[in-house]
């Protein structure tokens, strides 16, 4: 029941950080390099805090942390650039079919067995992101499409590398403490054309200190336990999370797509995680 609820509450802190993104970017509030930096900088301060409050000083910058917060800060940087590109139908099946890719790859890679069921599962439940995103998908442009990849390719190592982790709020702690002053370097090096409005700065804060601050430490401390492709298929569940926030929190409207692919991608979730 533990590793449940720690499974819900990530993903669920995920898909707020999607909303979170949505909101401030869509809306015109902040510009992406802005609200990458402010995101990492904060995430990176309240992790540093809970770190040395918990007496955990001396595990922060464990071996292999420099990679780590590579990986990291290819994602945000890829993903927060990208949308100024693609349409939301068209980068959520770039990210979340590239994450799919790395991670299975990097089970293969390690000698995880990955049994029938596993390989069915993530099949119904990549249909069912087809269908949720696929009519809403354009075009894509290429070097949006290649930032989002890059994205997807940085999230899937971050995402393997959590699985060999021994105190997750250390680890990531390190992993925003490194990759934040890069974040803010971009942006004073390449400015956003948008403004920085208390708005845009009150959700990029809001969504580095509590969806990805605290929810990537959790995601940490879930990884050990669970099998990478079993991670992956996971995260097939944040776009039914964002997308019901999305109708509760924006107002968008309640879609036939929506109420199609969502049982379809559960019930695949659930096949591929069921012993």
């Amino acid at each position: 029941m533990r590793l449940i609820l720690l499974t819900v509450f990530t993903l669920t802190a995920f898909a707020a950080n999607s909303v979170l993104v949505r909101m401030a970017l869509a809306t015109g509030a902040i510009g992406p390099a802005a609200f990458g930096a402010i995101r990492l900088v904060s995430g990176a301060g309240v992790l540093l805090a809970l770190t040395l409050a918990t007496g955990q000083r001396r595990a922060l910058l464990p071996k292999g942390s420099v990679v780590s917060s590579a990986a990291l800060l290819t994602y945000v940087v890829g993903f927060s650039y990208a949308y100024l590109w693609l349409d939301t139908g068209t980068g959520a099946l770039i990210l979340f079919g590239g994450v799919q890719v790395t991670m299975f790859a990097g089970a293969l890679l390690t000698g995880e067995t990955l049994p029938a069921r596993r390989w069915l599962g993530a099949g119904l439940a990549l249909l069912g992101l087809g269908l949720l995103f696929g009519p809403k998908a354009g075009r894509p442009d290429v070097l949006g499409a290649g930032l989002m990849a890059m994205a997807a390719l940085g999230w899937g190592v971050y995402s393997l590398r959590g699985r060999a982790v021994g105190r997750p709020l250390p680890a990531s702690a390190s992993t925003f403490v490194l990759a934040a002053p890069l974040a803010a370097g971009l942006w004073l090096v390449v400015p956003d054309r948008a403004g920085v409005s208390p708005q845009g700065v009150g959700l990029a804060v809001a969504s580095g200190a509590l969806a990805s601050g605290l929810g990537y430490a959790l995601w940490y401390s879930l990884l050990p336990r669970i099998r990478a492709s079993t991670a992956a298929i996971l995260q097939l569940a944040v776009p039914i999370i964002a997308l019901a926030g999305g109708m509760l929190l924006l107002s968008e409207p309640l879609t036939a797509s929506f109420l199609i692919a969502a049982p379809l991608i559960i019930i695949g979730v659930l096949v591929a995680i069921r012993r």
